[in-house]
């Protein structure tokens, strides 16, 4: 029988370091990377404009991405989404896609303050100006009002990443 991949996904706060870590993990582990962001600016340019845009957009990519990614880990290849996992219930769908298909997953998880993310993503706004109308004190209040702490009962194999060696 022909080893299946692990799925990795990752958990923080906007300005966290979300897609920094899942490009570091990537490479790490020799696994297929896919962003939301990337392929939400490749589909539907120009189309999320606000935080309401990007939860419809996002919804309607879920069941391509769901097959997508099941398909890969099949293979074997291990894959980590650069997707956000900050509710339980997005949290609850990444571990239904590794359970589906019988494979491992990795949950890595970014415990920054308010604080240390507001000065990433000021910094984030200068690196790259075309996200400065998102990239905001502001938006990040209202996304970060949707977060929720992670949880035993979620059953979950959690990995601090202030405990990892990268």
């Amino acid at each position: 029988m022909k080893q299946k991949g692990t799925l990795t996904f990752v958990c923080g706060k906007m300005g966290a370091g979300k897609s920094t870590i899942s490009k570091v993990l990537a490479a790490e582990k020799n696994a297929v990377l896919l962003s939301e962001d990337e392929w939400l600016r490749m589909l539907y340019p120009e189309q999320i404009q606000s935080f309401d845009d990007y939860i419809k957009y996002s919804k309607i990519i879920k069941p391509l991405v769901k097959s997508h990614v099941q398909n890969i880990l099949l293979t074997g290849s291990n894959e980590v989404l650069d997707f956000p996992a900050n509710t339980k219930k997005q949290r609850s769908w990444f571990k239904q896609l590794s359970d589906e298909v019988g494979c491992g997953h990795v949950l890595v998880y970014l415990n920054l303050s308010d604080e240390q993310c507001l000065v990433r993503i000021a910094k984030r706004r200068t690196e790259q100006p075309e996200r400065a109308h998102f990239d905001t004190k502001t938006v990040f209040h209202h996304v970060s009002a949707y977060f929720e702490a992670l949880s035993l009962d979620e059953d979950l194999n959690i990995v601090d990443a202030a405990e990892m060696r990268i």
